[in-house]
């Protein structure tokens, strides 16, 4: 389970300029999430690893027994399937994310 990536992306005034380092760096998706006000998911995981960085509004990331109260600017990372929960602010927020989707190879389908 990782919350911050092993080389990290860095900030990036755009969102030209992070998909480019996303898919330079091997992510095979990169979009813009929206999330509406005080949205609280429940304990779920993806099947993809994320890079991030918080655009617009905040959050609280909870990964086990950690919480990360993140805002504009911040940046976070999980592996895939990594449980964890998201809580958003009043104002909602808005991520720019990189995902890399596990790769199925011949020997495992």
């Amino acid at each position: 389970m990782s919350t911050t990536p092993a080389e990290p992306f860095g900030l990036f005034d755009t969102f030209e300029s992070f998909s480019a380092q996303a898919q330079a760096r091997g992510f095979d998706a990169v979009l813009v999430r929206e999330w509406a006000p005080d949205t609280d998911t429940s304990l779920h995981t993806h099947p993809f690893a994320v890079q991030v960085q918080v655009a617009r509004g905040e959050f609280a990331l909870e990964v086990g027994e950690t919480t990360r109260h993140l805002r504009a600017g911040d940046t976070f990372a999980l592996d895939a399937e990594v449980p964890h929960v998201e809580r958003y602010g009043a104002e909602g927020a808005t991520f720019w994310v990189a995902r890399r989707h596990a790769q199925l190879s011949l020997d495992n389908p």
